[in-house]
């Protein structure tokens, strides 16, 4: 689940009387992976150039002028007078406090899945004997510090504080922090919900920092604040940036890339529904809806070689986009050129889209979906069967929502207890085990013309 945090589109209505989603219809077509790839929907990025003069600025203003700049830009863009973003403790304990029963019960239960599931998938150490007397190990280090975005847009993500934290936590992270957007309405702080879910994860950094100025202060750190800024307290850089955010946020990451470690530059959320005449249009049109109400540039793709299913999937879109709370929204994004319905000739064809389009979210609901899911090898997470909806694994799978967008899954990977951790070489040999390869050291460091590395090597056998 991944979000663009952007204001609300103005785009007219287009379900007075129906809705039509774009139609690929690739029957009768053999079709190499280049052009499979250039045949399905896709977002458009024209915005791409633009965004990124932008964040150079904003992240060179950062690195310039500290707090004062953090401060102008949170009145800037969010509206909000800030001497610094330090988020006091008592507001993120009084958010706690606050928070409905309900909505804490579902955000404890999903931790508490998140958390299960994060630590096994920890890899454990490995002690490799190579020969007598040499030893290749590889260990699992933590990271240092972290710094965690969550948006506070158009939906503010509390669930995003779960899914990046608790990995972080499970790797062993000694240091996390967390950004949010602060908002004019609840005096500056960030949303109420990410605060009391910091709260239950013991999370006590946390920062009313929004957009690229927020990547910008992790990736470089801000010094303590002078003059006007004194009550800023430094904030020190991270070694990892992790989290979903519009734009802004995704290119400012592309940008410290290399400062820092990032997860991915996550952009608008998209989900694939690979289904066949066994699947009910019911299920289908509300998992599509779903992950369409995020944003107005989110992909919804239906992958289907039933005919019948499609025109049910659309009479049942009609019917559902109706009655959801955030219709317009809802409407612009299936009505994009980044939604629609891919026609194929039979399930190998619609595996091999699904392959190309390399989803962030891929639903699988065809007969067999087990062994249909089973061949799938690009996916940022895959949901089998009826009974596993994409909006399941944004809140209570146990898995991570946090995942590569725009193709991206096809070299990436989704947000997990790796992301935090590295893997260190550790290399012990005794002077016989040294001895037994030592000619062979020399041999190609002088084949390299590297005699130095021989050297070192031959200096130990006099």
């Amino acid at each position: 689940m991944n979000n663009l945090e952007t204001s609300e589109s103005a785009a007219p209505s287009s379900s007075d009387a129906s809705l039509t989603l774009h139609r690929t219809d690739l029957r009768g077509r053999t079709l190499s992976l280049a052009e499979l790839k250039s045949a399905v929907p896709r977002t458009a990025h024209s915005t791409v150039t633009t965004a990124e003069g932008i964040v150079q600025g904003i992240i060179a203003d950062v690195r310039g002028r500290g707090h004062a700049a953090l401060a102008d830009l949170a009145l800037k863009f969010d509206g909000v007078s800030q001497e610094h973003p330090r988020v006091p403790l008592t507001a993120i304990s009084q958010a706690l406090e606050n928070l409905d029963p309900t909505v804490r019960a579902a955000l404890e239960e999903s931790i508490a899945r998140a958390t299960a599931f994060a630590t096994a998938q920890k890899p454990a150490n490995m002690d490799y004997p190579i020969a007598d007397g040499a030893v290749v190990s590889q260990h699992w280090l933590p990271v240092s510090r972290v710094g965690m975005y969550v948006p506070g847009g158009l939906a503010p993500l509390a669930s995003s504080v779960i899914m990046n934290a608790v990995p972080a936590i499970a790797a062993g992270v000694g240091s996390v922090a967390l950004a949010s957007p602060p908002q004019k309405e609840n005096g500056g702080l960030p949303d109420q919900t990410i605060l009391a879910a910091a709260a239950l994860l013991g999370l006590e950094e946390v920062y009313a920092m929004g957009g690229a100025q927020a990547i910008a202060a992790f990736a470089y750190g801000v010094p303590a604040g002078t003059g006007a800024n004194a009550g800023g307290e430094a904030i020190e850089p991270v070694d990892v940036v992790t989290g979903p955010g519009n734009i802004f946020v995704a290119t400012a990451k592309r940008l410290v890339k290399g400062v820092v470690g990032i997860d991915s530059e996550a952009g608008a959320t998209e989900i694939a529904v690979l289904a066949d005449v066994t699947a009910n249009p019911i299920f289908v049109a509300a998992d599509l809806i779903s992950q369409a109400e995020h944003d107005p540039n989110a992909s919804s793709v239906l992958v289907t070689d039933s005919l019948e299913l499609a025109d049910a999937v659309e009479r049942e879109l009609v019917r559902q986009v109706a009655l959801t709370r955030h219709r317009e929204r809802v409407e612009t994004a299936l009505a994009g050129p980044q939604s629609g319905i891919v026609l194929v000739d039979g399930i190998d064809q619609g595996i091999a889209v699904c392959n190309a389009y390399a989803a962030e979210h891929l639903e699988v609901v065809t007969a067999n979906a087990e062994a249909v899911a089973a061949r799938i090898t690009n996916a940022g997470a895959i949901f089998v069967g009826d009974y596993s909806p994409v909006s399941l694994g944004d809140y209570c799978a146990g898995s991570n929502h946090v995942l590569p967008t725009s193709g991206t899954a096809a070299f990436s990977s989704g947000l997990n207890v790796t992301t935090f951790l590295r893997a260190v070489q550790v290399i012990n040999y005794n002077k016989d085990a040294l001895a037994k390869v030592a000619g062979h050291v020399i041999t190609l460091s002088k084949a390299e013309g590297l005699p130095a590395h021989g050297d070192a090597v031959a200096v130990r056998f006099p």
